[in-house]
């Protein structure tokens, strides 16, 4: 059994230590005996899904996602929102985010198009709108069928301009309860459909909840194996760390 870790625009889109989720995914995966590998997708590359692989979309500033709009505008994009429509794993952080709805708003006015995997968009913030900065705490929102599943939260650090407002078509990943989310208006962060992500916390957001690592992990295997159980890994330490960072959130001193 091998994951292919699918890191798109590596070298580009790598803000506030993105590629920390690349290094989680690998090493609870080999902590676990599972084999994996670490493919960097760049512009003008094709993308080579093996069938059990794991898509991470970092974030990056707004010249980057500029130059990426062509190289998502052809078949790269189409794709992977076909890759999203089948049930393959996605996670797109912060701009990688924001180009997975239908378009980025840039503040000239440009409607730069996204790959269309959630039902959103994103504007730019108005003159008399604050940067959304600082450390976010966030209840996760259980999909239909998940009604009894363990409540869980996030934790992550946002640092952005853009206002991200969700379709009908698309759940919000989380519930803010504290920090600003999506918009800093709804009181929503992130986007989840099937098994596709998004999220503006950086953080590393995965090494700091492991949780979630290991379901995209979990969710990626099943494509192929459908029994396959993730054996438990000793977390007293990532655990004590979140309940941390957690509760100076909480409590308004993170």
């Amino acid at each position: 059994m091998k994951l292919t870790i699918q890191h798109l625009y590596a070298d580009m889109m790598n803000l506030y230590g993105d590629r920390g989720n690349v290094i989680s995914i690998k090493k609870r995966c080999e902590w676990r005996g599972i084999g994996v590998e670490v493919v960097d997708v760049g512009l003008g590359e094709a993308i080579r899904p093996t069938g059990c692989d794991i898509f991470l979309f970092g974030g990056g500033q707004d010249r980057e996602q500029t130059l990426l709009v062509d190289d998502l505008s052809g078949a790269k994009g189409r794709e992977l929102a076909a890759i999203a429509e089948d049930g393959g794993v996605i996670l797109g952080i912060c701009g990688g985010y924001q180009l997975m709805g239908h378009y980025y708003e840039t503040p000239e006015g440009e409607k730069l198009p996204g790959v269309g995997i959630f039902d959103m968009h994103t504007r730019p913030r108005r003159t008399d709108e604050p940067r959304l900065i600082g450390n976010v705490l966030a209840r996760v929102r259980p999909l239909e069928g998940e009604a009894d599943a363990v409540p869980r939260e996030i934790v992550g650090f946002e640092n952005h301009g853009g206002r991200t407002e969700l379709g009908g078509g698309t759940e919000p990943l989380a519930d803010v309860i504290s920090g600003y989310g999506n918009n800093g208006r709804d009181g929503t962060e992130g986007a989840r459909r099937l098994n596709s992500y998004g999220t503006y916390l950086h953080g590393s957001l995965l090494p700091k909840n492991p949780w979630l690592t290991d379901q995209l992990i979990l969710n990626a295997i099943r494509r192929t194996n459908d029994s396959f159980e993730l054996e438990p890994l000793d977390d007293m330490a990532e655990k004590a760390a979140f309940a941390s960072v957690a509760g100076r959130v909480r409590s308004g001193r993170g």
